[in-house]
């Protein structure tokens, strides 16, 4: 095997370590250690005198725990630590755990690849000179060092794809199971830099255990007395293990309490358990995440910076998941922070980007178009995994490092994951039809038309959403998402409620309007449906809820609500109405039994015409189209949203984990994950052809997206995994060849708009919004740069001068349409939550500080 294109990033931390491979064609995945991808940093000392690390070092301490160092990255300032009674060099105890990683390596890919190895961001040359030995005393060659916050920082920017413009700053709090790091990251335009460093080295997740085991323990000498002086001083090797399973229990307990409100805690020698609540927890570690929050305020007022100046606050370690940490950030800073389900993986895969990859081998390259990493969530709720997707990219498709999601399948919110989008095609070239068919706006200078109170003091979480004439305005307060109805014809408000949280501890995801209905998203619900939909009817009472697994099994549109159940290996069509099941279609398994679907709108003609937002996702849903699904055997089906029938069935189209899909125009276009990858046409009435419509030259190229663009179909076209080679491609479906091809560096974002389309590169100190026509012409160029595009009619975008964000901040506002020669400003808006705000062909609507703004962009 070449070991051309592979890489690997370790972030040895503290208490865990974490290790992730990028292979040659951009997919990362987490090595695995007993089957986890978390290794514990612990080494134990035999007798023999042999080091075993990890869970062996932890299950080997019950027989001698003087034979174990759990931490011994917190010796890095000792040349050697006592181990029973034999001493052991620092430098061993930490090439022991990195030889385990380079193991785990070997069996993964069949070498060790080229390494970036991190560290605390206050650690001087002598530290990393002790690593540096570790990492040679394991059989390493000389990794990259890389600070642990900058590592995380590229993650934040380039896998989530996080605005971060050169000059501005993220804060990255890094909560590990044995210390607390704080670091403010600036991007110089040449990279990341450590502004400022800081931290609590005696705060952890094991403190949080401590604290949660020495409660336990006072409830239990009241009840139990001789269990628990037992348990607190152990006299024998039984008793200690005895004790360790019950910190075991203690940890596991409070990470259960992450997803449920009550947790059952084993007590050895006792026949039943006793429980821990979420409110225990949260009283409990209160005290401790206090000094966590004022250390970080401490450390972003070192560097000069107000909290509300920083472009993103990001939370990695595995501590971090702990919902208070998220809760206390905000409410005391005032920033939404960033916190992903897997918090422990961030920093190993953002060292990855130190790694410089080579030009990949034709033989090992899959240029197929897998469906590549999410993009932006700008419009995500302010505490949540972005889009919900593991840090390796979403399991519809091997992720690729920094590139686009199908525009179809990017997420305003995560509940617009699953909105069916829907595009009209061009039906004539004709001047006037085609003026018909793409209406565009007349712009007219901005205004404001309306204020909308909600009586608080100030908001945190606010959300929007447009239908038509319909605004639904939507805040988070201590006892629910309070919802507000506004005609915006009449401009009054038509209805007030609260919606109470389903879950002691969910998170706000987002609103979607129908035109009969409002969809609310909300996370953090618990069990194995830890996701939910609320139905709420035009008059504002609520009708239903809906439990699912994963926000992107869910597609709605007018029909029905279609989600996918992988417990229950099937399909299920929901009325978005009532919430009542109208349908359920069994899934199709594969010659081992698995099934694992991914399923698409079929796009129609009317909805070009429809707003779209950020991620170019529209939003409302898709018409009574059918829907495609891939099936785990690689099969299709054409279903029936309305009565889940089955039109046609064809087997061998692609797999639903690997291919790229786009069903437009009477097509289903199917590109499978394969080097020198092709574009086949299947016709949607019968699923017949298979006609090859486009075929990549040679094994160095890969496709990132597919969209719409008139009558054609447009490809956005990578060459070597470089993005300063990215093109467009429109081709015609019929004769297929080639009608126009365009540069499009780093493009990651693709909107239909008229018989062309809007791309954009929405990466920090790189942003663009370029307008292409029909015949390739560039309409909107220099125009766009710096700016973020969204379309309000088929034949017209609104420019917003700054990247979105969830906070206050004030921007200027441009028109354009296909049509017309130059942008239009149209004036600025203040103190805008933007990547918050909705609009139809006519409105802007957007939260503020403290209530809700309407203005008029257009007559």
């Amino acid at each position: 095997m070449s070991t051309d294109g592979f890489a690997l990033g370790v972030d040895l931390g503290t208490s865990n370590t974490v290790a992730v491979v990028r292979w040659p064609d951009g997919r990362t995945r987490p090595l695995l250690f007993d089957g986890v991808p978390v290794l514990p940093s612990a080494a134990y000392l035999d007798p023999s005198g042999l080091l075993h690390v990890g869970r062996d070092a932890l299950r080997m301490a019950a027989l001698d725990p003087a034979r174990l160092e759990p931490n011994p990255k917190r010796r890095v300032d000792e040349a050697t630590v006592l181990l029973g009674n034999q001493e052991v060099s620092t430098v061993d105890l930490l090439g022991a755990v990195l030889g385990a990683v380079a193991r785990a390596a070997v069996e993964a890919v069949g070498f060790l690849p080229p390494a970036a190895l991190t560290y605390p961001a206050t650690w001087g040359p002598a530290r990393r000179t002790v690593l540096a030995n570790a990492a040679q005393r394991a059989g390493w060659p000389p990794p990259r060092f890389v600070p642990e916050p900058v590592a995380a920082a590229r993650y934040f920017a380039d896998v989530l794809r996080r605005p971060v413009p050169v000059g501005a700053s993220i804060a990255v709090f890094d909560f590990g199971g044995g210390t607390l790091d704080i670091a403010v990251v600036q991007n110089s335009g040449n990279g990341f830099t450590v502004l400022g460093a800081g931290g609590i080295e005696d705060l952890g997740g094991l403190d949080v255990d401590a604290a949660l085991v020495d409660h336990l323990g006072r409830l239990l000498a009241d009840t139990s007395p001789g269990t628990w002086n037992v348990l607190a001083h152990p006299d024998s090797t039984a008793r200690l293990r005895d004790r360790g399973r019950f910190w075991e229990d203690v940890r596991g307990a409070k990470e259960m309490l992450s997803r449920s409100a009550v947790a059952p805690v084993a007590v050895p020698g006792m026949e039943n358990a006793v429980h821990l609540t979420r409110e225990e927890l949260d009283r409990i570690a209160g005290p401790l995440m206090q000094r966590a929050v004022y250390e970080t305020a401490a450390v972003i007022g070192r560097c000069g910076l107000r909290p509300d100046q920083l472009a993103g606050l990001f939370l990695v370690g595995g501590s971090s998941r702990l919902p208070i940490v998220a809760r206390l950030l905000h409410s005391h800073l005032g920033i939404a922070p960033t916190v992903l389900e897997q918090p422990e993986l961030p920093v190993a895969e953002g060292a990855l980007a130190e790694v410089v990859p080579p030009a990949p081998s034709a033989a090992l390259t899959p240029n197929g178009a897998a469906p590549p990493v999410s993009g932006p969530p700008i419009s995500a709720p302010p505490v949540s995994p972005p889009p919900f997707a593991p840090p390796s990219g979403p399991p519809s498709g091997p992720p690729a490092q920094a590139a686009a999601r199908p525009w179809y399948r990017r997420p305003l919110a995560w509940i617009a994951a699953g909105v069916a989008l829907l595009v009209v095609i061009a039906v004539t070239t004709v001047v006037l039809l085609l003026q018909q068919s793409y209406p565009q706006v007349s712009f007219a200078s901005i205004t404001e038309v309306a204020r909308v109170p909600t009586g608080a003091q100030s908001i945190s979480y606010a959300f929007t959403a447009v239908n038509g004439n319909h605004a639904y305005l939507g805040y988070q307060q201590n006892d629910g998402l309070h919802l507000i109805g506004y005609d915006l014809a009449a401009r009054k408000q038509s209805w007030a409620t609260t919606v109470k949280p389903p879950g002691s501890s969910v998170t706000w995801g987002g609103l979607l309007a129908l035109p009969d209905a409002l969809l609310i998203g909300v996370s953090g619900v618990g069990g194995d449906l830890p996701y939910a939909l609320i139905g709420v009817d035009p008059s504002g009472h609520q009708r239903w809820q809906r439990g699912f697994a994963d926000p992107r099994n869910v597609l709605v549109t007018g029909p029905a609500l279609v989600i996918i159940d992988p417990a229950g290996k099937r399909l299920l069509g929901y009325d978005p109405r009532s919430g009542d099941q109208k349908w359920s279609v069994a899934d199709i398994k594969d010659q081992y039994g698995n099934s694992a679907d991914a399923i698409y709108p079929v796009l129609a003609d009317a909805d070009i015409n429809q707003p779209s937002g950020f991620t170019a996702a529209p939003t409302g849903p898709s018409g009574d189209g059918p829907i495609v699904e891939l099936s785990g055997d690689s099969s299709a089906r054409v279903i029936d949203t309305a009565s889940g029938s089955v039109a046609h069935t064809k087997a061998n189209i692609g797999d639903p984990r690997q291919a790229t899909v786009l069903a437009y125009g009477g097509r289903l276009y199917v590109a499978a994950d394969a080097s020198k990858y092709q574009l086949l046409a299947y016709d949607l009435d019968s699923l017949g052809g298979g006609k090859v419509v486009y075929a990549a030259p040679d094994d160095n190229h890969r496709l990132k997206a597919l969209s719409p663009c008139g009558t054609a179909v447009c490809l956005l076209d990578e060459t070597s995994s470089d993005d300063k080679t990215d093109q467009l491609l429109a081709v015609d479906p019929g004769s297929a060849a080639v009608r126009w091809h365009r540069p499009a560096p780093g493009a990651d974002l693709l909107t239909p708009l008229g018989d062309g389309l809007m791309a954009q590169n929405t990466n920090s100190g790189s942003r663009y919004t370029t307008v292409f026509g029909g015949d390739g012409a560039v309409l909107l160029g220099d125009g766009g740069k710096d700016q973020s595009g969204v379309r309000v009619t088929g034949a017209s975008i609104l420019l917003f001068s700054d990247v979105p964000q969830p906070y206050p901040g004030d921007q200027s506002l441009y028109g354009f349409s296909v049509r017309g020669t130059a942008r239009t400003p149209l004036g600025d808006v203040k103190k805008i939550r933007s990547a918050n705000c909705s609009w139809n062909t006519q409105l802007l609507v957007c939260p503020s500080d403290t209530d809700f703004g309407i203005w008029r962009f257009a007559s």
